[in-house]
């Protein structure tokens, strides 16, 4: 055993935690129940579940936008946020009932081993394809049946849901062969949308434009790219650029509603070619 390991965990899962990580952990945890108690901090006392709810979902977003950046110490941070928040309603789920953070982890890592017999088990997997659609027929058997696609939850981002409704639908062979074919596919789509344009508002173009967004989806899960990351990032591209039309219209003394289509186009394509700072966290440069 490696010399990093704690001597006093010979077997078992702590085993594979070195000494430095047990002792984070055990920190962390005791950091939870220090603020928690009779003389810790007001504002932590007084919050419940349902309070540290937007914070949850605040840290899970600034975590993604860490590892988008690259930033390997950013990341750490972030990612020691959104453990110390799930840290924290464990404890506040201990406090309540039988549910606390020793049962909360037991059952994850049951359900990992579970879910993964080709580990654990005799089952033998060719690649991660494999081990996915595996993963999906065990999380099915354990629900009862029901779709594979599973419930999803109401306020997840319309990009993310689409991309993992594709991911699971996929898992099981219904997906194109390559990305060639999803992107005839938005072509299609696009085809259709020009069809259903008319003189008047009609359903049936936000229809067809949302059968657009779903194949562009589709397209760029084929292509291992992260649609929501790469959205956002365009809007940070276009903010980005259309300031700098702003400012140079101000330098000529003019209003961007006074600009002429012509000046605000060549001033968009002068931005193209700058070469920019580096973006924020997150975002790729324009």
């Amino acid at each position: 055993m490696d010399a990093n390991f704690a001597p006093t965990f010979l077997g078992g899962y702590a085993a594979l935690m070195t000494e430095r990580e047990q002792e984070a952990f055990a920190k962390l945890v005791g950091v939870c129940r220090r603020l928690r108690g009779p003389d810790g901090c007001p504002w932590d006392r007084a919050q419940t579940l349902e309070s540290m709810t937007p914070y949850i979902t605040e840290e899970a977003v600034e975590s993604g936008e860490a590892i988008a950046s690259g930033d390997e110490a950013h990341i750490a941070e972030e990612l020691g946020d959104l453990a110390f928040l799930a840290i924290f309603c464990l404890e506040l789920l201990g406090e309540k009932g039988k549910f606390g953070l020793a049962e909360s982890f037991d059952r994850a890592a049951d359900k990992l081993i579970r879910r993964h017999p080709h580990v654990y088990g005799e089952a033998d997997v060719r690649d991660g394809g494999a081990a996915y659609r595996q993963w999906q027929e065990i999380k099915k058997r354990e629900q009862g049946g029901g779709s594979l696609l599973g419930e999803q939850p109401r306020s997840l981002p319309a990009l993310v849901a689409a991309y993992r409704m594709q991911e699971k639908a996929a898992a099981v062979g219904f997906d194109w062969p390559a990305a060639a074919g999803a992107l005839a596919k938005v072509r299609e789509e696009t085809t259709e949308v020009e069809r259903a344009l008319g003189p008047d508002t009609d359903p049936a173009v936000a229809r067809e434009i949302g059968d657009l967004l779903f194949a562009v989806v589709n397209l760029a899960r084929k292509l291992s790219v992260d649609p929501e990351r790469e959205l956002r990032a365009a809007n940070h591209r276009f903010r980005d650029r259309f300031h700098h039309i702003e400012r140079r219209l101000a330098e000529r003394g003019i209003k961007p509603s006074e600009a002429s289509l012509e000046e605000m186009d060549a001033l968009w394509e002068e931005a193209k070619s700058l070469r920019r700072s580096p973006a924020p966290s997150g975002e790729t440069q324009p």
